[in-house]
C-alpha cells in the first residue's frame, strides 16, 4: 500500500498552495478598497471574479475529491460537515459578487466578508483536516494531489479560466 512521505507535495500541499494564492487576491483586493481611487472599479470587478473562479475550483475539487477520500478513512468527520456548510456559505457570496451588476457600496462588504469566511475555512483545514488526513491509514495524498491537479485543469477550462 503506498504510503505519503511527509515532504512529498501532496493533496493538502496542493490546496494549500491554493489557500495562499487566493489569500494573495484578497489581500490585493483590500488594496484596492484602501485606495479610494475611482479608477479601481474595473480593477477590482476583475480580481473579484478571478477569486471568485477561483474558489469555485477549489471547493469543488476538495468537495469531489478531497472530502469524500477523507470520509472513507476517518472516523470523526463533524469537521467535514462543517466545511461543507462554509463552503455553502461561501457560494452564497460568490453568487452575490458573480451576479452583481455594478459595484455599488456593498460590493466591497462582500468581498472582504468572503475572505474573512475563507480565511477561518483556510485555519481549519490547515490545523484540524489536513492533520487528520496525513495521520490517515490508506489515503494515499500524493496520488490523490494528481487526480486533484488534473481536475482543477478541466475545471478552469470549462469555467472558461486559465489555471
Amino acid at each position: 500500500m503506498p504510503t505519503t512521505r511527509r515532504n512529498d507535495p501532496d493533496a493538502c500541499s496542493f490546496l494549500d498552495a491554493d489557500h495562499r494564492h487566493v489569500k494573495k487576491m484578497f489581500k490585493a483586493y483590500g488594496e484596492l478598497v484602501e485606495s479610494h481611487a475611482a479608477s479601481t472599479a474595473q480593477k477590482k470587478r476583475e480580481l473579484a471574479n478571478e477569486i471568485c473562479m477561483d474558489l469555485k475550483v477549489h471547493t469543488q475539487i476538495e468537495e469531489e475529491i478531497f472530502y469524500p477520500a477523507l470520509r472513507e478513512a476517518i472516523k470523526e468527520t463533524d469537521l467535514l460537515d462543517e466545511a461543507e456548510v462554509e463552503h455553502a456559505s461561501a457560494k452564497e457570496l460568490i453568487a452575490q459578487i458573480q451576479d452583481a451588476a455594478d459595484i455599488d457600496e456593498k460590493f466591497d462588504a462582500k468581498v472582504i466578508v468572503l475572505g474573512e469566511y475563507i480565511d477561518h475555512h483556510v485555519k481549519e483545514e490547515r490545523n484540524e483536516i489536513f492533520v487528520k488526513a496525513r495521520a490517515a491509514r490508506g489515503l494515499d495524498l500524493v496520488a490523490m494531489r494528481e487526480q486533484m491537479a488534473q481536475r482543477k485543469e478541466e475545471l478552469m477550462e470549462e469555467f472558461g479560466a486559465t489555471a
